[in-house]
């Protein structure tokens, strides 16, 4: 136990953050709708729940906010004036993955299937209860998680990284440009890795088809990949060669 003089020195002193606390960051919110009272209501709702909100009035504001406040999810009204929901929702997925929930007064079974169809990740129909709202916001960002762990590979062991959706590759902590046919055939490999992947099944997934030109293809893109791996830690070998076989990812 601390005695009560003790604590007041402490308190005096400089103190360094309580990372248990500061890592723990509220999930961000963005309420997209032109109903002022619906956006308050959704507001206090959220921040009841330790979310952190933001709103928009309209589908341009909503863009702007999206791209200032990076949001982890977006509640969007589809009777917008200018610019709707259907049309907002388009372009917000031109810059932001986060899962968009569609929250409407509109029930018709074909306007919720269609906008599921064109990117949305929920409907909540207006009016709502305060647990659903909460119970379906944390469903999908449970499902976005999941897809944000699976939607890509990590080797720690040679310091690769993949996300597939973004067709990215960094390598010990470095982005690497690779040519389209150069990461198709990185990804092809590590999809099916830890086994060898043989040139046959390389040629047919990537070309399409398999002779000797598209052989030669493939050991001359192994070696291109390899040289810009090389240029960052030229002493890790990322992609092993089966001899007459095909190739596969190191992975230990």
């Amino acid at each position: 136990m601390i005695h009560t003089s003790d604590k007041k020195e402490l308190q005096s002193q400089s103190v360094g953050i309580d990372l248990d606390e500061t890592l723990k960051r509220n999930k961000k919110v963005l309420i997209v709708d032109d109903d002022p009272d619906t956006v308050e209501l959704i507001k206090r709702i959220l921040r009841l729940s330790d979310f952190d909100v933001a709103s928009a009035r309209n589908g341009a504001d909503a863009v702007k906010m999206a791209e200032k406040i990076q949001p982890d999810i977006v509640l969007l009204d589809l009777m917008m004036p200018e610019i709707d929901g259907r049309t907002t929702l388009k372009n917000l997925r031109e810059i932001t993955q986060a899962p968009v929930i569609i929250v409407s007064a509109l029930v018709a079974k074909e306007n919720i299937v269609d906008l599921l169809n064109s990117g949305s990740d929920d409907y909540i129909t207006k009016p709502f209860h305060r647990d659903e709202l909460i119970a379906r916001i944390q469903a999908v960002l449970r499902r976005s998680r999941l897809m944000s762990v699976i939607d890509g590979v990590s080797i720690p062991e040679i310091g690769l990284t993949i996300n597939f959706s973004k067709r990215e590759v960094h390598f010990q902590g470095q982005f690497v440009q690779l040519s389209p046919k150069e990461y198709e055939l990185l990804e092809l490999l590590t999809k099916q890795m830890p086994h060898i992947v043989k040139y046959k099944e390389i040629a047919d997934e990537i070309w399409g088809e398999n002779n000797n030109y598209v052989r030669n293809r493939i050991k001359y893109l192994v070696h291109t990949i390899r040289n810009k791996f090389d240029e960052i830690k030229p002493d890790v070998n990322v992609i092993i060669t089966a001899d007459r076989v095909g190739y596969r990812i190191q992975t230990d």
